[in-house]
């Protein structure tokens, strides 16, 4: 019995999503101080999640979109900022790939970085 509840609690840790290369964030709220509410809640909210798909982001974030090849694309306080992640359900993985000002996201392919 004790094996069945080990292996459940590493299926649920299994499930949510761990944000890689979350040093991005952190250097980002440093340059933009007043990002840094909206991003923290922006954290635990995806460190917490168990996401399949995008109907279940949806449900945490509902003007998130899906652009192409895995990537999508998070408003952050209030589309000021935003946020491109490769979603991989299977294993929980969210890999930021861009997080900018709306400026600097209007500048860039999000279907390819």
């Amino acid at each position: 019995m004790h094996f069945v509840k080990l292996s459940l609690s590493l299926l649920i840790e299994y499930l949510k999503m761990r944000i890689r290369n979350r040093a991005l964030l952190d250097k980002f709220v440093k340059k933009h101080a007043d990002s840094a509410k909206a991003m923290q809640k922006f954290i635990d909210v995806v460190e917490e999640a168990e996401w399949q798909n995008l109907n279940d982001i949806k449900t945490d974030f509902n003007s998130v979109d899906y652009i192409a090849n895995e990537r999508y694309v998070f408003d952050i306080r209030g589309n000021k900022y935003r946020i491109i992640a490769i979603i991989i359900f299977i294993g929980g993985v969210f890999l930021i790939r861009f997080i900018g000002t709306h400026a600097e996201y209007d500048r860039i392919d999000a279907k390819q970085i």
